[in-house]
């Protein structure tokens, strides 16, 4: 028993540190799923979606949201696939492998073409730094650590006890999509979003506007769409604070002759 104990810490040992990564932002990660794995949850996801929530026929919306995503989208990797669907509620997704999806009723609070981009390079920030994955692995983390806990402290270890842990990962639909990111994640997820849209040639100063139409429009209370996420004022505060940054980005952006014309949808 102890040296199989000896084996099984020395495996979940290097496990884990093969699993270290690090975000866009530089703060340190645990990322134990593969890509494909959550490529694959991110797609599952959207056909759920697709089948839950009417898809908007309406031409003017979906050339608006299509050209805001695709001007955002244009200098990242693979194909982004992207849906509005009639919901009122004023929100947006973004999953992994590349999958968009905006709210109808997002486009009553973002009032011109910055500011859904500023909501939909947020969500597309999630994709980039990898949140899923991370999220995932953090509960499969925790399920893990109770089990090494029995261990060291000389419990006898069921047989098939290691497929019972992973079957944590079989949950990666329920963590990694469906359950809300924490504060952290959206935190950096805002930030993520700031640049992206300055590099795309939006302006990124309008961000903030739409977050205070966020705020406006939850009146006394959050919206559902903040209702994990930092306090307004913490994420103004946030954005402001990275906003020089973010301007230079924006200004080298119309240097290059980036250009972003999206009409908004009437």
């Amino acid at each position: 028993m102890v040296k199989y104990r000896s084996i099984w810490l020395n495996t979940l040992v290097v496990f884990m540190l093969n699993a270290c990564a690090t975000s866009p932002l530089g703060r340190s990660q645990l990322l134990l799923m593969t890509d494909s794995d959550v490529d694959r949850m991110g797609a599952q996801a959207f056909e759920v979606q697709k089948k839950n929530l009417p898809v908007s026929d309406d031409p003017r919306s979906n050339q608006f949201v299509q050209c805001v995503a695709g001007t955002l989208t244009r200098q990242l990797k693979g194909a982004w696939e992207v849906l509005v669907f009639e919901e009122e509620s004023p929100n947006a997704f973004a999953l992994p492998s590349g999958k968009i999806g905006v709210h109808t009723g997002l486009l009553r609070v973002a009032r011109d073409q910055n500011q859904l981009a500023a909501v939909i390079g947020h969500e597309i920030g999630h994709v980039l730094a990898h949140h899923s994955n991370e999220r995932i692995s953090q509960q499969y983390a925790v399920q893990t650590g109770l089990a090494l806990t029995e261990v060291l402290a000389g419990a006898t270890v069921a047989p098939g006890a290691g497929q019972a842990l992973m079957g944590v990962l079989g949950l990666g639909a329920q963590y990694g999509i469906l359950m809300p990111f924490s504060r952290t994640q959206e935190s950096e997820a805002d930030l993520i979003g700031l640049d992206l849209m300055a590099k795309s040639g939006f302006d990124p100063r309008e961000s903030v506007t739409f977050w205070q139409n966020m705020t406006a429009a939850g009146g006394g209370n959050p919206v559902e769409f903040l209702s994990t996420h930092p306090s307004h004022g913490t994420r103004i505060q946030d954005l402001e604070k990275r906003m020089p940054h973010a301007m230079e980005l924006w200004q080298n952006a119309r240097n290059r002759g980036y250009s972003t014309e999206c009409q908004q949808a009437g």
